[in-house]
């Protein structure tokens, strides 16, 4: 598991933790072992699982106030990024490395195959406004959204990764958590990730390969 902080605490939460981290080392064996799934194409950085998994009902809430559902995950290439706004380093330096993506794809891509959204696994801080301040920076296009610890963990759970919240060494709170992109395919599940250490140009070129690939 990436994570963005090596605190050595994860608080009260080792049960969510061993349970998550063994999902996703299940996950990373299987995309090691097996051929990616049926019909998408070989891509240069992505790595793609045997079969599309299956995502659960959920409800979070986007920074706008409105509700965004695994529906709104439909129709398109989504890349769903998980984090906070006080992330000190990896939120930010992925946040970044996905606006040089962003600006380096073609403008039809962007508006009819290719999605990105950034998900607070720290919702006590990250009020709407806050969120939406943040994403925005990076670029106006980029979606935001937050929920419930209860939304938050089936979520993350489905999909492998794992977030805890800890104190720093100043006893400052923060959030330890997966620091993988996920990419969600047109029917709304499940097919792969991109891992770090991230650079733009073979994520953006992935990217178009699967938009072509639809």
């Amino acid at each position: 598991m990436t994570r963005s902080h090596s605190t050595g605490r994860i608080g009260a939460t080792p049960i969510i933790l061993v349970s998550a981290l063994a999902l996703a080392i299940g996950l990373f064996a299987g995309s090691r072992y097996f051929a990616p799934a049926t019909g998408l194409p070989a891509l240069k950085t992505a790595v793609l699982y045997p079969a599309a998994r299956e995502l659960p009902a959920f409800t979070l809430q986007r920074a706008d106030g409105s509700a965004l559902t695994q529906a709104d995950w439909r129709g398109r290439w989504t890349i769903v990024f998980f984090g906070f706004t006080h992330c000190p380093d990896i939120c930010p330096n992925t946040l970044g490395v996905l606006k040089q993506v962003w600006a380096s794809l073609d403008e039809q891509v962007k508006a009819e195959r290719i999605h990105f959204d950034f998900i607070s696994v720290d919702p006590q801080r990250d009020t709407p406004e806050q969120l939406q301040r943040y994403v925005n920076f990076f670029s106006t296009e980029f979606g935001a959204a937050t929920g419930s610890d209860e939304e938050l963990t089936k979520l993350t759970r489905s999909l492998g990764l794992v977030y805890a919240r800890v104190e720093d060494a100043d006893g400052e709170p923060t959030v330890d958590h997966s620091a993988s992109l996920v990419i969600i395919d047109p029917a709304g599940r499940m097919v792969g990730l991109f891992r770090p250490p991230y650079a733009a140009a073979p994520i953006a070129a992935d990217l178009a390969t699967l938009a072509d690939a639809r």
